[in-house]
């Protein structure tokens, strides 16, 4: 008998089968639940799941239930069969079979499912290097409707990626399989070795302020060990205009592999960051200087002839004053704040004066670059800060500080010459008692003298 019902499990599979089937598509390692046809009352149906012709899961009216693999099958009281971590020898087609308790020899309802495997792949695998080629094929049986979704989630119409791999192409690549108004979808991860600066390349500091230069890479250094680097190293070029030739690079940092190190060519402050082996090899400074305008590089190069490289431009706010920092009470000062040449649209500078200085109340957001005090006041004395905003973001500020001397009236030269004169006097009043007292004190001396043959007692006059 139950050889019986086994062979007729079989050819209902067979004729339901080329009958129609529902298709799964579904990654190696995905778990996939299978539902059974739909049952008015399971209490009262016998459920058995067929795969490939092969009974491996059962359930009857009275709650007792059995699967062949438990490591990889299960079923649910309502019959649904679930794929817990589908494997190779599982693709292929599902049959569900529902009998009732009074006919166990013609079900009531089936249901077929076939499960195709989907798959991607990447020739050559990751890392890549820039340039390199990117190669993403996407493996469906029965040739489905089929297109990819990059990193940044653009459709792209094509089973295949062929292309030049940039740095958006690093992260997640998903293929996504389209049939019968139903979607599949399998990933795969592109691990590209790369520079990345900060959001902008654009930084900017002051005498005031610390000085960050960043640069990382987009993967760890065990990952770009396995492309055989060759080196690195940091590279400064001066600002047009500076004392330092714009046309010769400074070398700052060479890199060492063994062990990994940034080792300096100059005594130039600057210091790398400690996580070197997290791939961040950005260069730091408490304070920024003047001669620190200009372009810094960062690159590492690659056995197989690629280097990679990155540019960050630092700018450098300045504060003068003219005519300097030491000035009287009320002579003009003109004050300037700037990055040594116009400021872009996009920047707008915030003065901030001493709380008791006499310039007019900026209310505008945009301050000038040039401030013109005609007379300063002893309020003007101290700290004047000066930032640099980007909308709603401060990217630096510098600070100058002026020293105001009381000025010099009449009266006051008047008061001085007095006071020198009286302290010339009491000087020469002085001189002239002390050259009198010494006179005296000579005059004494010549006539009291030591007898040379004493008396018993005393001196005598001669």
């Amino acid at each position: 008998m139950k050889n019986f019902i086994q062979s007729v499990l079989i050819l209902i599979t067979v004729v339901m089968s080329a009958a129609g089937e529902e298709l799964i598509y579904a990654e190696e390692g995905q778990m996939v639940t299978l539902n059974p046809p739909a049952v008015t009352n399971p209490q009262t149906h016998y459920s058995y799941w067929v795969f490939n012709g092969n009974q491996i899961a059962w359930r009857n009216p009275f709650s007792g239930k059995g699967v062949n693999d438990k490591d990889s099958l299960s079923l649910t009281d309502g019959s649904v069969l679930v794929i817990t971590n589908i494997q190779q020898n599982l693709f292929g087609t599902f049959t569900c079979q529902i009998y009732t308790s009074g006919n166990r020899d013609t079900p009531v309802d089936t249901t077929t499912y076939k499960i195709l495997k989907l798959s991607v792949t990447m020739d050559p695998p990751s890392p890549l290097l820039p340039g390199e080629d990117l190669s993403l094929n996407c493996n469906a049986g029965r040739n489905p409707k089929i297109h990819w979704l990059n990193p940044q989630g653009q459709k792209i119409n094509s089973q295949r990626i062929q292309q030049k791999a940039t740095g958006q192409d690093k992260g997640e690549w998903t293929c996504v399989v389209t049939y019968s108004n139903k979607e599949s979808k399998a990933k795969i991860s592109v691990t590209l070795v790369d520079l990345t600066t900060a959001p902008s390349h654009l930084q900017y500091t002051s005498k005031s302020s610390p000085l960050t230069i960043p640069c990382s890479t987009t993967a760890t250094w065990d990952t770009i060990k396995t492309r055989d680097i060759e080196g690195g190293k940091w590279e400064f070029f001066a600002k047009p205009g500076a004392s330092l030739k714009s046309n010769a690079p400074q070398m700052l940092f060479s890199l060492s592999l063994d062990p990994l190190k940034w080792t300096p060519d100059q005594d130039n402050e600057l210091r790398y960051d400690p996580k070197l082996q997290n791939g961040i090899l950005s260069l730091k400074r408490n304070q920024g200087k003047d001669g620190d305008s200009g372009d810094y590089v960062c690159s590492l190069k690659f056995k197989n002839g690629v280097t990679l490289n990155r540019t960050v431009t630092v700018h450098v706010l300045q504060i003068t004053s003219s005519p300097g920092i030491e000035l009287i009470s009320g002579q003009q000062v003109n004050l300037t704040c700037d990055l040594g040449s116009p400021l872009p649209s996009d920047l707008q500078l915030k003065w901030f004066p001493p709380g008791q200085s006499s310039l007019p109340s900026l209310k505008s957001d945009h301050h000038p670059t040039h401030l013109i005090i005609p007379e300063v006041g002893m309020g003007d004395g101290g700290k004047w800060r000066c930032e640099l905003w980007r909308n709603s973001t401060r990217l630096t500020s510098a600070v100058i500080t002026l020293k105001i001397e009381p000025k010099i009236t009449v009266w006051m030269i008047v008061l001085i010459c007095s006071v020198t004169v009286i302290a010339i006097l009491l000087l020469l009043v002085v001189f002239i008692l002390y050259r009198r007292r010494q006179r005296k004190m000579t005059h004494l001396r010549h006539r009291l003298c030591r007898c040379k043959n004493p008396q018993p007692k005393g001196f005598y006059r001669s």
